[in-house]
């Protein structure tokens, strides 16, 4: 395969029998004329110099877009929405059991907010191309954070609030910011996390050391003591310059950086253009979620993540819609009914959110008793992406919350779906059972073999995707391009490498299976783990779980499954247990050998609901892991290693740390 094949004519594999018209004549056109679809796409949102260039794939895979058009991100979220009369809508709806309040931010506020903390931060010294590092809880005051500094023409890099110092210190040295603006506190059931000790502690420990830092008290949970030396409180900053102005930026000029999790010793900031990120975002709320401007959208996940940057702050706020803020979780702030307490309060229209929190709803409220007295009239919608969502717990969330439930695939690196059942297109809401969706405009996605050449229809591979990759995926990795060619390009030349397996069929919906790394060969038989969870998922006494490989002596690899049985079930561990054994043998047959089965109280997950497969498959081999910062919570694997000792596996493992900067 090659980048440079003629795509005049390419059809995507997409029969024209099978979908809508309109979709296929766009995705075709954004693959065989990217320049010409773009073009018109980029008229979406408003620019104060337009470009000379549309593409320039001169120097792959640096791809630029909108090359020489000038523009302002914080101008496109806010300002324009204010100068069309809309100052008094509402753009955030900040809703937070915890601290029982509900707070309406409108535009105009936003506007006068950010205007007034940007002429602060630029009195500070903050100027274009500056960073910025933001560690706040989700707060409307993160987002006018975000905002400001990109009304500068600064760069953000918001780190997930409540991160250690020690990761926090990671991203400080790396990203050397100007400043930093955090929160004096955060808060989680039943305790306050002290981000202003954190951060503290974090610059202590930094050999890179801001100019000051922003602190916004939540004088409503705690107060906390100042450094006089370096802190300076919000308020403060808000007095000290009149109201800034936009800074014009060049449209690959970079909006934000965003670590990954897991980055201890060698950070991966992904760097994300502004310029594409914008038109992309914009073109979604529509084509992919179908969202109206009057519409109010709540998307459930934290500024810390991409999905939060996306669609949280810029995706709905671009749009000029209503988006929701909601500071708690699914079942414990205070009750299993938030969720719709929170949609028929606000009268939310589409939700978008990871699988796991639906999983919680149906482990710990499966006949919806918290739901039942309030109104879901409202929701048109529900939105999934972030990790796989079994069969199970997609029926159980359409028939609790009567709506579609549409499965979306994308990546940090993307910034949005790769593929995506859509809204905006009158695309079948009857997908086929595991689909991610079609592939969305622009992506040009192949299914391959090891060797690069191309998989049948149904194969198991690597999924990949052409280059030119569309506008709004990320530019290149901060500070390390040689790292960005290596690691995302090199194995597959003219090809961006998901690192994700899956199949297509001959219709074109892709199946994005689990990451290369989940899949486990048995006997010569290469098995997805996310297969046989969804088969084991089946049981109605099961309400989560993990399968990975372990190491055997005849067959290579076998699966290892830990499952979270229901509430109140009756059945023993061993009866269960046999009962998963024989359900995985009807449904997937005894190539699996699938005998290794265990119950377990709770499952390691990150804080955005991925669940740590390969943790518990080395924990399983005796080797040392190390979790990341992002893990919700550790002390599962006192349970894990009971259940692991159980089937011979984690005999001699030392207990699991939580990652830790190595200091020189």
């Amino acid at each position: 395969m090659t980048a440079n094949a003629d795509n005049e004519n390419y059809s995507g594999g997409l029969p024209d029998d099978s979908h809508d018209p309109v979709y296929l004549e766009s995705y075709r056109k954004s693959i065989n004329q990217p320049g010409d679809f773009w073009d018109k796409i980029a008229h979406l949102i408003d620019w104060v110099r337009p470009w000379n260039r549309v593409l320039d794939n001169s120097n792959p895979p640096f791809t630029k877009w909108f090359v020489g058009g000038q523009l302002n991100a914080c101008y496109n979220a806010v300002d324009r929405h204010v100068l069309q009369g809309k100052g008094d809508k509402v753009a955030l709806i900040h809703d937070s059991p915890m601290t029982n309040t509900v707070r309406h931010v409108t535009y105009g506020e936003l506007y006068e907010q950010i205007s007034l903390l940007a002429g602060g931060m630029a009195s500070l010294g903050v100027e274009r191309g500056d960073k910025v590092v933001i560690y706040m809880p989700l707060i409307p005051e993160a987002i006018m954070a975000m905002l400001a500094t990109a009304r500068l023409g600064a760069v953000h890099s918001v780190v997930f609030g409540g991160f250690a110092a020690n990761e926090l210190c990671t991203r400080i040295e790396h990203a050397k910011p100007k400043i930093i603006i955090a929160a004096n506190c955060g808060i989680e059931p039943g305790k306050i996390i002290p981000y202003l000790d954190i951060l503290h502690k974090a610059v202590d420990m930094s050999t890179w050391k801001p100019s000051c830092n922003i602190i916004f008290e939540r004088s409503n949970i705690m107060r906390s003591c100042l450094n006089t030396k370096t802190d300076i409180p919000w308020s403060t900053v808000l007095t000290l310059h009149a109201a800034a102005d936009c800074v014009a930026v060049e449209a690959n000029d970079p909006l934000y950086i965003l670590y990954t999790s897991g980055t201890t010793d060698k950070p991966k900031g992904v760097q994300r253009p502004i310029g594409g990120h914008l038109v992309t975002l914009m073109y979604t709320m529509k084509t992919i979620y179908g969202l109206d401007p009057d519409d109010v959208w709540w998307n459930a996940s934290d500024l810390g993540w991409v999905v939060g940057h996306s669609y949280i702050c810029y995706g709905p706020l671009l749009y000029g819609a209503t988006s929701v803020m909601y500071e708690g979780k699914p079942d414990r702030t205070p009750d299993p009914g938030q969720y719709y307490r929170i949609i028929d309060q606000h009268k939310v229209t589409s939700l978008f959110s990871v699988p796991t929190s639906f999983r919680v709803l149906r482990r710990v409220d499966p006949d919806c008793v918290y739901g039942r007295k309030y109104s879901l009239k409202s929701l048109r919608s529900i939105f999934v992406a972030g990790e796989h969502c079994d069969l199970e717990t997609k029926s159980w969330i359409e028939t609790t919350f009567k709506v579609p439930v549409l499965n979306n695939w994308w990546q940090t690196e993307t910034g949005s779906a790769i593929t995506a059942t859509c809204l905006g297109f009158n695309q079948r809401l009857d997908t086929p059972a595991f689909t991610t969706g079609l592939p969305f405009i622009g992506y040009n996605i192949k299914v391959v073999h090891t060797d690069g050449s191309e998989c049948e229809p149904m194969e198991l591979g690597r999924i990949v995707i052409k280059l030119p990759l569309p506008p709004g995926n990320m530019s290149t990795l901060y500070e390390n391009d040689e790292l960005f060619k290596k690691l995302y390009f090199t194995k597959y030349p003219g090809y961006y490498d998901t690192m994700d397996a899956g199949y297509k069929d001959e219709n074109g919906y892709i199946f994005v299976t689990a990451r290369a790394d989940d899949i486990i060969n048995v006997a010569g038989h290469r098995i997805s783990t996310l297969a046989l969870e969804d088969a084991v998922l089946r049981h109605n006494d099961v309400v989560d779980v993990a399968v990975f490989g372990v190491p055997e002596p005849t067959k290579g690899q076998v699966p290892m499954c830990l499952y979270v049985p229901r509430e109140n079930c009756s059945k023993t561990p061993a009866k269960l247990s046999a009962e998963i054994i024989q359900k995985i043998r009807e449904i997937v047959g005894p190539i699996a050998s699938f005998r290794l089965v265990a119950p377990v109280k709770a499952l390691p997950r990150t804080r955005s609901g991925k669940t740590m497969r390969k943790a518990m498959a080395d924990f399983a081999k005796n080797e040392l892991v190390v979790l990341p910062a992002t893990i919700e919570d550790p002390s599962v694997f006192i349970d894990i290693r009971r259940a692991l000792q159980c089937l011979g596996y984690a005999m001699n493992t030392p207990c699991p740390v939580v990652a830790a900067v190595n200091k020189k």
